[in-house]
């Protein structure tokens, strides 16, 4: 069966799929109002401000001040047809996003978060087995702001994050989750492309956030909004609260990579042809991996993954 002409694949049967996060927006949708001033640096890392006995003051501003700080970092990315997000990743104007984001364009206008005429990028490179790509503005403004990008291993569930994009359009949006898990594998189905180690959140991800930033409170850029999930159960409609995001550890080496080769050299990956499934252990943490399918093993059908136009469903997960 086909819907939208993507082809069916074969996926982890976890009675779920999920569409790309944002590859896309609406056309027609809201105008570039509300963007973000200029802010200060990242703020320091300090006491966590959920602790018990925070004020609500203190976390309100704690809020107020990743905003103000990694905000001016996150861009719009517009190609013919598509739009979505991105992160500025250096000085000299290189911004990494979804490969679905920047799909087979090789030239994009981007907006950024602090406003101004639309600027002109390049494709650098994309890499489609971990939906990474890295575009490169033609002439970067002297106030470009890179992000910090965060030591993911150190992501706990838990941890509250803000996920910031473009969702529907919608410039320099902000929602607010935490760290649902960490080490999800999250398949375009058997013997397709798996993205490994990925964050899961309850931060709102809409079509428009993929590319964007998942931020923790300490103002670094813990991941990038890829996936956001659907259940097939209920139609395929959106399932609120479960997103996924490319940890930063797989965003700093395959962009590296990307920027230094214009290509991927060293993927770091193995395939045995089979679907596994995250076993956690003490503290929820990742502690192991149980196979769920195998070649020959019936799985769930879903849509495949790749550039699509809005409201299309296209990818699936496993836990």
């Amino acid at each position: 069966m086909e819907l939208r002409g993507h082809s069916v694949v074969s996926v982890v049967a976890v009675g779920a799929v999920v569409a790309l996060g944002g590859c896309a927006g609406v056309e027609g949708a809201a105008s570039q109002a509300g963007r973000s001033p200029s802010a200060s640096a990242p703020p320091e890392p300090g006491a966590d401000p959920a602790e018990p006995g925070a004020e609500p003051g203190e976390l309100q501003g704690r809020y107020q001040e990743v905003v103000r700080a990694v905000l001016p970092s996150v861009v719009q990315i517009e190609t013919d047809e598509d739009l979505g997000s991105g992160v500025v990743y250096d000085g000299r104007g290189h911004i990494v996003t979804n490969a679905h984001v920047v799909g087979d364009a090789e030239t994009f206008e981007v907006t950024l978060a602090t406003g101004g005429q639309p600027l002109t990028a390049k494709r650098v490179a994309a890499y489609e087995d971990q939906d990474l790509a890295v575009i490169r503005l033609a002439d970067p403004p002297r106030d470009l702001r890179p992000a910090v990008f965060g030591d993911s291993s150190d992501v706990e569930v838990g941890q509250i994050v803000l996920a910031m994009g473009n969702p529907l359009g919608l410039s320099s949006s902000v929602t607010q989750g935490i760290v649902s898990a960490v080490g999800r594998s999250v398949s375009e189905g058997q013997g397709a492309a798996t993205i490994g180690n990925m964050v899961q959140t309850s931060a709102a991800i809409n079509p428009g956030n993929s590319g964007g930033a998942l931020v923790n409170l300490d103002g670094h850029v813990i991941g990038i909004p890829t996936l956001a999930a659907r259940d097939p159960q209920s139609g395929a409609a959106p399932a609120p609260g479960i997103g996924f995001a490319i940890p930063a550890v797989t965003v700093r080496d395959l962009a590296g990579q990307m920027i230094e080769h214009g290509k991927v050299v060293d993927a770091d990956q193995a395939a045995l042809g089979v679907t596994v499934r995250t076993v956690l252990g003490a503290g929820f943490q990742p502690t192991g991996a149980s196979v769920v399918t195998s070649p020959g093993t019936l799985t769930t059908e879903a849509f495949s993954a790749g550039p699509r136009q809005p409201s299309d469903a296209c990818s699936d997960i496993g836990p």
